[in-house]
């Protein structure tokens, strides 16, 4: 082989290619990092949309849920103005250098936000199968669910927040007697501990698009705060919380 062809193909092995993802590897297994090449901003549409969603689903307001349909509307700039507002960058509901600039200080290699991780989501299997759903919907709903986590402890002064129990597969439901019907077996579903008061953490959860909130005062619920993406019931009565 030339110089020259030992050259190119070195730049070649090591060059890093230009695309919407920043590679990293965690454990050995690689990981594509999300980025977004364009600018977002209301009216837009698309899977660039979607992923935005998913990291400011953790910012729709009280009592509110963020779609993530990959439509860039009026509930979508309004979730990206309270994130903005939340790290103090300009809040203008537009997602642009600064707004990508703060969520890559927040995300992991494998998207996950820094101060979560599957594997806390996940203390039942390594597959994430035998729940309600198929294990790729269980992990994508834990996903979207550490990220509002993200939002929870952002908001209650970055201090760290246990996870006691997250997915569970029908076996490991019934291994802890959970209810047939429990969130837990859909992958979006946490319960908390740590080191703020389970009321704290069940009167904030309401502004972090939580359609399902449990704690104190509600049956097998005083020593843990159990909040889930889906579901419909707010029920915390020693805190004060008695539906939405």
């Amino acid at each position: 082989m030339s110089n020259n062809s030992r050259r190119a193909f070195l730049t070649a092995a090591v060059a890093i290619p230009t695309t919407a993802a920043v590679v990293g590897l965690t454990g050995g297994t690689a990981h594509a990092a999300y980025s977004w090449s364009r600018t977002l901003k209301e009216g837009l549409r698309g899977a660039d949309v979607t992923q935005l969603q998913i990291r400011v689903a953790g910012y729709p307001g009280y009592a509110a849920v963020l779609a993530t349909d990959g439509v860039f509307g009026a509930k979508t700039k309004a979730a990206v103005k309270r994130f903005q507002a939340a790290y103090g960058l300009t809040q203008d509901g537009v997602a642009g250098t600064n707004t990508y600039k703060k969520i890559y200080s927040l995300q992991s290699s494998d998207n996950t936000p820094i101060h979560f991780k599957y594997s806390e989501l996940n203390k039942c299997n390594s597959t994430w199968g035998g729940g309600k759903v198929a294990a790729s919907t269980a992990k994508s709903n834990a996903l979207r669910l550490m990220w509002k986590l993200e939002a929870l402890r952002h908001a209650l002064g970055d201090k760290p927040i246990t996870i006691s129990s997250g997915f569970r597969s029908v076996s490991c439901n019934n291994r802890v007697g959970g209810s047939s019907t429990s969130r837990h077996l859909y992958g979006d579903a946490a319960d908390l501990t740590g080191v703020h008061s389970f009321c704290t953490m069940a009167k904030r959860a309401r502004y972090h698009g939580f359609r399902n909130i449990l704690g104190p005062g509600f049956p097998n619920h005083n020593d843990h705060v159990h909040l889930a993406s889906g579901g419909s019931t707010w029920s915390a009565s020693k805190c004060g919380i008695n539906g939405r």
